[in-house]
């Protein structure tokens, strides 16, 4: 892949080290979580050649989401926090810090920093593969899998747990359709993780063998897929009834699943093009050297780090 842009799920890749990093500083604090979010950055971009890197925060969460569904990642099972070291409590405080650390030490690094606020780093993400960047190679960087629905031909994803591309065969092979519609599979298999309930009875297997045209590299409506289970309707097998049933599901779990400008103010697509028109990179490697002084930093070299990203510099 020829020097990509780089889309960081800032918090997903963030929480990644968090919970599996074990790194301490000189004054005995846990700082997992910033130094392998900037050690990760380093070998992704000596992987890649970036051209850019773009790191996108979350902004509090979708109002739009909640006013559709208010259950709306209502259910989420509490934060499982550091895996390591028993006698240091598990803080969230501690995570700020981290969080708040890795903003600051980027703000001198040629890594161009988004927060939109009340807008998921999804939708900012979408918007950018579909719309800002859409003619260009881009490697999104998450565990998500709901970006899964971006990735195509010019977009791939990068996992930091398979320590893999996610290309669109992957997919293919995994869940049984193809990237273009993993979005309406999802529609009608629901989001546990999310608390989005899906139809009953429908899973990616039994979607996939139900309805043989969501296996080909071709992108179909939600239309296409309610049409087809109408049609199916009097046969025994009990998913296209539930289908018919619960269509309304179906449709309101789209708009919620769905990555592109639905879930957007224009305020915030203007905020989002402007940040990525008028940003500078900047390079002071001198202040990156007092920052990590400062919290006690061992094992890490500034020098190598900046010399990965200077290519971002153009």
């Amino acid at each position: 892949m020829s020097h990509p842009i780089i889309i960081v799920d800032g918090l997903n890749y963030f929480t990644r080290h968090f919970v599996a990093n074990p790194t301490m500083s000189r004054q005995g604090h846990q700082i997992g979580g910033f130094v392998g979010f900037l050690k990760g950055l380093k070998l992704l971009n000596d992987r890649l050649s970036s051209r850019r890197v773009i790191v996108i925060w979350e902004g509090g969460g979708s109002p739009r989401r909640r006013a559709i569904f208010p259950e709306y990642k209502s259910g989420r099972r509490p934060q499982r926090l550091n895996r390591y070291y028993e006698d240091i409590p598990d803080t969230y405080e501690n995570r700020d810090y981290q969080l708040k650390l890795t903003i600051e030490s980027l703000r001198h690094a040629p890594v161009q920093q988004i927060y939109v606020s009340d807008c998921e780093a999804d939708d900012v993400i979408g918007y950018m593969c579909r719309h800002m960047f859409r003619n260009n190679k881009i490697v999104v960087v998450s565990s998500d899998k709901d970006l899964y629905q971006l990735i195509d031909n010019n977009v791939t994803q990068w996992s930091p747990g398979q320590k893999k591309l996610i290309t669109p065969e992957e997919v293919r092979e995994k869940f049984g359709v193809w990237p273009t519609n993993m979005c309406l599979v999802r529609s009608f298999v629901g989001d546990s993780s999310d608390g989005i309930p899906g139809v009953d009875g429908a899973g990616f297997k039994t979607m996939s063998k139900r309805f043989p045209l969501l296996q080909e590299d071709q992108s179909l409506m939600l239309q296409d897929v309610l049409d087809e289970a109408a049609r199916h309707g009097a046969t025994k097998v009990q998913l296209y009834k539930n289908i018919i049933d619960q269509q309304d599901i179906v449709r309101r779990n789209w708009k919620l699943m769905h990555l592109d400008i639905a879930n957007l103010s224009g305020d915030q697509i203007k905020k989002i093009n402007d940040s990525v028109t008028s940003y500078s990179p900047k390079k002071n490697k001198l202040e990156m050297m007092r920052l990590l002084i400062r919290e006690g930093v061992q094992d890490f070299d500034v020098d190598s780090f900046f010399m990965t990203l200077n290519a971002t510099i153009v």
